[in-house]
């Protein structure tokens, strides 16, 4: 299927490796120019040499800068002042009991979850509007609406993000601009495999035996009981962006593997 893209400028933040990665790649496999961004120079020119060598013709540039911050925020929109699509895909996390988890803890994840999607779409938003057309998606997770006792700091992040994607939303009625969030479940990024094989390291067991655990004590309600890959979550949010989804505004779209058990 042709998703349209080709001629439209994607901006996906934390791009360097995993879910952000994947949607870049595939952004690119469509033919949309693509701006590559990550906090570390070397990490942004390594993805976009490997998204080169993969697509043949790949329109791809890359901008360092840490978009957890306000500073980096204002120098990225100096080097990148227009874009057709924004995925909010940047965030951390961090398993820690809810009464360890001091204020730092919290304004940090807030900063890099949160107001990094908050100070792009104030930037960008409005001249969509004005162009009348663009998107903009936020990758939430499914701890959005399944709050992690093990990460509640995080889970609240994830709620705020769907919540200010249908607010944003909002602002767009009538136009040919669209806000969407998408809820990933479980999925094997970068910082979720390291988190495996440290678990499995102080274990004495390997990451597949932890993955299993994982499913049967932690996410028991998933119906695709294992990570998903980054891959699996790219082609949901392409679609979402592109112009065949005009339809589709104020959504949180679900690719979590069944995990949620509500049916809206």
């Amino acid at each position: 299927m042709d998703l349209e893209l080709t001629g439209k400028t994607a901006l996906v933040t934390g791009s360097t490796a995993g879910i952000g990665f994947a949607i870049a790649s595939l952004f690119a496999q469509e033919g949309a120019a693509v701006v590559v961004n990550g906090r570390s120079q070397k990490r942004v020119d390594d993805a976009v040499e490997r998204i080169r060598r993969e697509q043949k013709d790949a329109n791809v540039t890359g901008v360092a800068a840490d978009l957890g911050t306000r500073k980096g925020v204002d120098q990225f929109i100096d080097s990148v002042p227009q874009v057709d699509i924004l995925v909010n895909n940047l965030g951390i996390f961090e398993p820690k009991p809810f009464t360890e988890i001091p204020d730092d803890d919290w304004l940090r994840l807030f900063e890099v979850n949160v107001m990094s999607g908050v100070r792009l779409s104030r930037f960008y938003l409005p001249k969509m509007l004005k162009k009348d057309w663009g998107r903009i998606v936020f990758i939430s997770s499914e701890s959005a609406i399944n709050i992690p006792m093990e990460m509640i700091h995080y889970g609240v992040t994830k709620t705020a993000q769907v919540s200010l994607a249908r607010g944003l939303a909002e602002m767009t009625a009538g136009t040919s601009v669209t806000v969407n969030s998408v809820l990933a479940g479980p999925t094997s990024s970068e910082g979720v495999e390291r988190f495996l094989q440290d678990i499995a390291r102080a274990q004495g067991t390997d990451t597949a035996t932890i993955e299993k655990e994982f499913f049967r004590s932690v996410r028991p309600s998933s119906l695709l009981k294992r990570f998903a890959t980054p891959d699996e979550i790219a082609p949901m949010v392409a679609y979402v962006c592109s112009p065949l989804a005009s339809a589709t505004n104020g959504a949180a779209l679900r690719v979590e593997g069944g995990l949620l058990k509500s049916i809206v």
